[in-house]
C-alpha cells in the first residue's frame, strides 16, 4: 500500500522560511516524479513545484519562482519542499503526490497518490 506522509508544517512570519518533508512508502519511489500542491480555504488545490524521477528536472510555479525549491532523496524516499521568503499568501495546506509515470507535470490528476496534507500559515 502506497502511503504518502507529509511534515515539517507550521506558523511562520512573513518572510521566514521552512522546509517540509514527504516521505514515500509502499512504491517505487526511484520512478516517480513528486509533486507539491497547496490548497488554501475556498480556493481550488493548485500547483506549486514538481520534480521528475532523475532528480534534476523541475517545474514550477510562477507564484513561487525564485523562493520555493524542491529536491528529492532516493535513500530516504522522501521529497522536499524548501520554502524562503514566505508570504501570507503562500498560507494553504500543502500536499505532496506522486506520479508512477513520472510526467512531473502541474495538472493535479496526474498524480495518482497523495499525503494528507501539512499546514503552513503565514502571518505576523
Amino acid at each position: 500500500q502506497v502511503q504518502l506522509l507529509e511534515s515539517g508544517g507550521g506558523w511562520v512570519q512573513p518572510g521566514d522560511s521552512l522546509r517540509l518533508s514527504c516521505v514515500v512508502s509502499g512504491g517505487t519511489f526511484s520512478g516517480w516524479a513528486l509533486g507539491w500542491f497547496r490548497q488554501a480555504p475556498g480556493n481550488e488545490r493548485e500547483f506549486v513545484m514538481a520534480i521528475h524521477k532523475n532528480g534534476a528536472s523541475t517545474r514550477t510555479s510562477g507564484k513561487v519562482t525564485g523562493r520555493f525549491t524542491i529536491t528529492r532523496d532516493s535513500a530516504k524516499n522522501t521529497v522536499y519542499l524548501q520554502m524562503s521568503r514566505l508570504k501570507p499568501e503562500d498560507t494553504a495546506v500543502y500536499y505532496c503526490a506522486a506520479d508512477p509515470q513520472s510526467r512531473y507535470g502541474g495538472d493535479p490528476s496526474l498524480y495518482e497518490y497523495w499525503g494528507q496534507g501539512t499546514q503552513v500559515t503565514v502571518s505576523s
